[in-house]
Parts: structure tokens; C-alpha cells; sequence
């Protein structure tokens, strides 16, 4: 027969168990993403929600939710400034409606050549404190940028140079992405990436911008689409992980210190991931004879960025932010003979 439990043991343990679920209760938030459930990119921000709750001895626990489980994509800067949300892991490009530096500054098409030298810029040439300086205003606050990674282009056929992109039908996004590949004399079809899939089966598009290699082959799309692009040579979106800016200024200093890292550490995964599952989806596809990558020569990819310059300096005049993004991005890309 079992020993009896003590009441003094049983009281002791139930008051553990509140005292710490008061504890962990102090700040409780819900982030949505951008990303599907099941997604690498949605693994590795549920990670850094545990790894916060960690960090902070459970006094903050945060709730990642898929895209569109809550608001749509592009109302999250809306709900997490009212408070429905109270932050958010997101491409700012999806706000471009609202300031079209979100769009410069979220996914400036042709710019960087790896995530780092983005994340570099973000964090110690000024981007995070642009960002800021932009995003405030709507009562948000940036804690820090992550990035995808460089995205492939899946194609029905071979895009080795600028010239074969002309006529091309083209996913892609309205704004910057839009212009900067109408410009290049692709045909762009604007759809969200749900339809991507059926979109490429059905041939209603040719090639579709549309997330890194492994996902582009983890949800088939080299079935349709033979000819990836990897690297890519376009875009590179940046993950803007914010939080409400009233409840940021209401934090006390060791957890702003705390989340600030927390956030670097979760980008630097974040790019260490997606290379590292782009690299294993690589090495299966080229065992595939019927798929073929392509990687375009260093001159094809200057000839595209100088296309997407043109469009940088178009949008750079929209406003005095999207003039400060332009000086900054250029200043730093030819600082680091990048430009």
C-alpha cells in the first residue's frame, strides 16, 4: 500500500505550481508569423519562443500562430498595434500599401547576395535603427531583423541570363518585386504563394518568387517547374520580429537585453537552417537527371541589380523615408564594394 501523502508536501507543491504559473504568466504574447505550420522558417521562430521563456525564467511566454490565423498578412502591423496581436515575425514588405520604404527595406530586389551581408547592414550600419525610425510611428517596435535567406526561382524553363526573362509569366508580389521584374521584360501575375503550386500545374505561370530552395522542393514545385534558379539572384526578405512599442517601453532593461540577443541568435539559426536544408534539397535534386540548376554568371546577376537600381531611385523619391533607406543601403553596399 502506498505511503500516504503528506498535506504540508501537497500544499508546498500546489503553491509551487502557482507561484510559478503567476511567474510565467507576467508577460504573456501572441506573435503571428508569415509562414504555414510545418514550415522550417515557422519551426525556428516556435524554437526562439521557447528559448525566450527559457531566457526569462518563464516570466515571458509567447504564442506563435501561422499566417492568417488571426488577421491576414498584410494587417498584421494594424492588429499589433491595437493591441489584437501583440507581435509579429514578418516580411515588412507586405506593409508597402501603408509606407513603400516597408518594401525597400523588407525585400530590396537585387541588393544583397547573402543574408549576412544583410543582417551585417541591420545590425551595425544603421538598418534596425531606420527601421525603427520608420515603423514607431504605427506603435510598433523593432526587437531585431532576421532574414530568409536568398530565395530560388522554380521555372518551366531556363533562366540563364536577364534576356530569357522576357515574356516570362512570373509570381510575384505587387510592388518593388513587380516592377523590378517588369522592368527585366517578365510578365509578373500577382498571387498569393497558396496558389503557387497550382498555379505552376496548371501552367497559369512559368516560374514563380517564391520562398528558398528546399521549401520550393519539399511542395513539389520541381515537378512543374524543372529549371530552379539557386542561388537566387532576387530577393532576400527580411523577418521583422516586433512587439507592441507600449508594451517594449514598459519592459525592464534586462529583458529588452535579453530579447534584443535573443532575436540575433534565432537569425543567425534562422540562416544557418535554411542553408543547411537548401543544401541536402540541392544534393537530391542533382541526383534528378530531369530537374537542372542553374546558377547565373556574376555578369547576368550585375546586369539584373542594375536594372533593380534603376527602380531603387525610382522608389527612392516616393518620400523622405524611402530617400534615407536608399542613401543607406547604397552607402553601405558600396562601403563593402558590394555595389
Amino acid at each position: 500500500m502506498p505511503a500516504p501523502i503528506s498535506f504540508k508536501l501537497l500544499t508546498a507543491a500546489i503553491l509551487g505550481t502557482l507561484a510559478w504559473s503567476a511567474q510565467a504568466a507576467e508577460y504573456e504574447w501572441t506573435f503571428q508569423t508569415s509562414e504555414t505550420a510545418g514550415e522550417p522558417q515557422f519551426e525556428v521562430k516556435k524554437a526562439w519562443a521557447e528559448e525566450v521563456e527559457k531566457q526569462s525564467d518563464g516570466r515571458i511566454q509567447i504564442e506563435i500562430l501561422p499566417v492568417n490565423a488571426v488577421v491576414q498578412a498584410n494587417q498584421t502591423l494594424q492588429a499589433v498595434s491595437s493591441g489584437i496581436l501583440q507581435g509579429h515575425l514578418t516580411d515588412p514588405s507586405y506593409f508597402t500599401g501603408q509606407d513603400p520604404a516597408f518594401g525597400m527595406l523588407g525585400n530590396l530586389v537585387g541588393a544583397w547576395g547573402d543574408p549576412n551581408e544583410f543582417l551585417d547592414y541591420m545590425r551595425n550600419a544603421g538598418g534596425e535603427e531606420l527601421y525603427n525610425e520608420l515603423v514607431e510611428p504605427y506603435g510598433l517596435h523593432l526587437i531585431g531583423a532576421a532574414a530568409t535567406g536568398l530565395e530560388a526561382l522554380p521555372s518551366k524553363r531556363p533562366i540563364r541570363t536577364v534576356d530569357d526573362l522576357k515574356g516570362l509569366k512570373l509570381r510575384a508580389p505587387e510592388g518593388m518585386v513587380y516592377n523590378i521584374f517588369e522592368k527585366a521584360g517578365a510578365t509578373p501575375v500577382n498571387l498569393p504563394g497558396s496558389e503557387v503550386y497550382t498555379a505552376l500545374e496548371k501552367g497559369v505561370i512559368d516560374a514563380a518568387d517564391y520562398t528558398v530552395f528546399a521549401t520550393n522542393y519539399e511542395q513539389g514545385l520541381y515537378k512543374f517547374a524543372p529549371y530552379p534558379n539557386y542561388p537566387g539572384f532576387h530577393s532576400l526578405p527580411m523577418v521583422a520580429v516586433s512587439l507592441n512599442k507600449d508594451i517594449w517601453d514598459s519592459l525592464p532593461e534586462d529583458l529588452q537585453s535579453m530579447l534584443e540577443k535573443s532575436v540575433d541568435d534565432m537569425a543567425d539559426e534562422m540562416v544557418a537552417t535554411l542553408k543547411e536544408l537548401d543544401q541536402e534539397a540541392v544534393e537530391k535534386v542533382r541526383q534528378d537527371p530531369d530537374i537542372e540548376i542553374i546558377d547565373m554568371s556574376d555578369e547576368e546577376r550585375a546586369k539584373f541589380r542594375n536594372i533593380a537600381e534603376e527602380e531603387w531611385a525610382i522608389w527612392a523619391k516616393k518620400n523622405d523615408m524611402t530617400q534615407k533607406v536608399y542613401d543607406s543601403v547604397t552607402a553601405y553596399l558600396k562601403e563593402n564594394n558590394l555595389m
